[in-house]
């Protein structure tokens, strides 16, 4: 046998393995930059963009339970029983609400069920909805734009204090942390104190 093929048979395997880690962190398995079509079309450019509109007006439970909550139709016809009330686009909103059913959303950030997450411990210590969620206010349709895995979120554990910030800024799309490099570890420091963040990167932390 040649020293071609023996040198070949060796790094099969590794080329194998790479190539195999190198597709489950791409975005064909992790589903990031994929816009979901949903029932309804919400366009976040205008509601997050234009009118400026709180996140927690509409995920109304993000500071105080796991799941940062759906909006009811109740919250959407608020606005829009006096706003494009006969607007055909929102034909199904007022369908809903009338008949007192669920709008059926399809869920874009989709984490395995065997992955604990808890929406309102991040929000307490800092961690801004654009961190995880991006830019939401530049989506016609929302995307995934982080890879939600295991090592992306571990990375922040480690490292959590460039991730956070003030408390009055956490929906901000736009927040950024000063641009001089000794004030935004000043500032990370103080966040990392200020609300008692801890990097925790034990199993049980995601996996219960």
């Amino acid at each position: 046998m040649s020293r071609a093929s023996v040198a070949a048979l060796l790094a099969f395997p590794a080329l194998a393995l790479g190539g195999l880690m190198a597709y489950v962190r791409s975005p064909f398995v992790t589903n990031q930059n994929r816009p979901i079509e949903q029932p309804i079309e919400f366009d976040h450019r205008h509601h997050a963009g234009d009118e400026q509109i709180d996140c927690r007006y509409c995920h109304f439970s993000v500071e105080k339970s796991p799941s940062a909550g759906i909006p009811s139709t109740t919250v959407c016809m608020s606005c829009h029983a006096q706003v494009w009330n006969q607007s055909p686009y929102l034909a199904l909103v007022r369908q809903a609400y009338f008949t007192d059913q669920p709008i059926p959303w399809i869920r874009v950030h989709n984490l395995p069920d065997f992955v604990y997450f808890n929406h309102a411990i991040h929000v307490a210590k800092g961690v801004g909805c654009v961190t995880c969620h991006g830019r939401v206010d530049e989506m016609g349709a929302i995307e995934q734009v982080a890879p939600l895995t295991m090592e992306w979120c571990l990375d922040c554990h480690r490292d959590p204090g460039p991730k956070l910030r003030p408390q009055e800024f956490i929906t901000s799309m736009t927040w950024k942390p000063p641009a001089d490099h000794a004030e935004a570890e000043k500032l990370a420091e103080t966040l990392m104190t200020e609300n008692d963040v801890h990097g925790r990167t034990s199993c049980s932390t995601c996996h219960r």
